[in-house]
């Protein structure tokens, strides 16, 4: 079994896009981040026509996530809780049925938190960051397979970028945010590229500025975060960066793992 996320900046612009890598990748979950489309006006027909069932969690311009799935969904939550007044969507969690016993999947965009001296940007991501740390501490104690899968908008270690000092003091790069990211994985996750490879210089964004994909001045900053449970399943992990080369790319690249199912 397949699951999959992908920041796809914008699915009106990646439509097309997306639709091919569905055909290719053939994935039986995809995650999509960046959707940037309300809920009513996401084109889903065609991927419908493809065999997946749709859900979104959709604003009007920008954010916005979207589970495309083969299986049917037993129950569908959005958003994070712990801020009822927040409002950006960035949080989406299926759950299915394999074997007899739940699988959640979580498709979640992380604050971006630039520029870190703006309380309204890093004050945010790192409260965001603290909610889904006890909603994920809660979800644990239930001892199912879960995922959570997306865009964190947090480059681990130095290893997952192109060059560390060009990251300095980025609320990508900053030791809040990724101490919140270890802590996050400290709660019993696997990070389901490491436990495949510890490869350096593999990466899932490139700016679109700059020369940065042929160059390869890319970070590494999609996670798949799989529990205990999901993680006796994993078979393997990898990166579909072949589709950053398409035409009307988005600057991230897929990212997926097969699940025994």
């Amino acid at each position: 079994m397949k699951i999959a996320s992908w920041n796809i900046n914008g699915i009106k612009a990646r439509h097309d896009v997306l639709i091919e890598w569905l055909k290719q990748a053939q994935p039986d979950i995809a995650c999509l981040q960046e959707i940037k489309s309300v809920d009513e006006a996401f084109p889903g027909s065609e991927i419908e026509a493809l065999g997946y069932n749709v859900e979104t969690h959709g604003q009007k311009g920008f954010n916005g996530v979207a589970l495309l799935s083969r299986l049917p969904f037993d129950e569908v939550n959005k958003g994070l809780p712990g801020d009822d007044e927040d409002e950006q969507a960035r949080f989406l969690e299926g759950v299915f049925s394999i074997n007899n016993r739940a699988l959640r999947v979580v498709s979640l965009y992380l604050p971006n938190g630039n520029p870190v001296d703006d309380p309204r940007k890093f004050d945010y991501k790192l409260a965001w960051m603290d909610r889904l740390h006890e909603w994920s501490k809660n979800r644990m104690v239930l001892e199912e397979p879960l995922i959570l899968a997306g865009d964190y908008n947090v480059i681990p270690q130095d290893e997952d970028c192109w060059d560390p000092k060009v990251w300095q003091g980025d609320a990508l790069f900053r030791p809040e945010s990724r101490t919140r990211f270890e802590a996050l994985k400290n709660l019993g996750f696997t990070e389901a590229l490491r436990a495949s490879s510890s490869q350096s210089g593999i990466y899932t964004f490139w700016d679109y500025q700059a020369g940065a994909w042929p160059k390869n001045h890319g970070i590494r900053i999609d996670h798949l975060l799989m529990s205990p449970e999901a993680a006796d399943m994993l078979q393997g992990c990898s990166i579909d960066s072949y589709v950053r080369d398409w035409e009307k790319p988005s600057d991230h690249v897929p990212i997926w793992a097969e699940i025994a199912a």
